[in-house]
């Protein structure tokens, strides 16, 4: 099964002071290498973004381009702002991204692979699915 990587997963595997033997890297690392790891443009976006030097940001985006984007649709944001809205009712805040994250997921049944507890939370009220 495929897996929709959030950014805080690869953020946490691309630091430079990062600890190899942390089960998350190790986790990622087994999914490249089954070839299971799902990308989108706007998880991208965040991890090229704030990258100290232009030198860092072409080792990574060079890092990054075996991985291309899941094509994203229209119903994709539009079902992204409806789970902003229903969570939004409900009293749980999340980001545009956190809430398209969820969209793709839910419409390529793509389980998605995060340490970031807004997740949790979401899957009250929406179709989550998490690894």
């Amino acid at each position: 099964m495929k897996v929709l990587v959030d950014t805080c997963i690869w953020s946490l595997a691309l630091r430079r002071d990062k600890n190899n033997n942390d089960p998350l890297v190790l986790k990622l690392i087994e999914l490249i290498n089954d070839v299971r790891v799902q990308m989108i443009g706007p998880i991208r976006q965040e991890i090229l973004s704030d990258v100290k030097s232009k030198e860092q940001f072409e080792t990574l985006k060079a890092y990054l381009s075996p991985f291309p984007d899941l094509p994203l649709q229209k119903e994709d944001y539009e079902l992204a702002a409806e789970y902003f809205n229903i969570n939004r009712q409900k009293g749980i805040q999340g980001s545009n991204t956190d809430f398209l994250i969820c969209a793709v997921s839910s419409r390529y049944q793509l389980p998605i692979f995060t340490i970031d507890k807004d997740f949790t939370l979401f899957r009250k009220n929406i179709p989550v699915i998490l690894l």
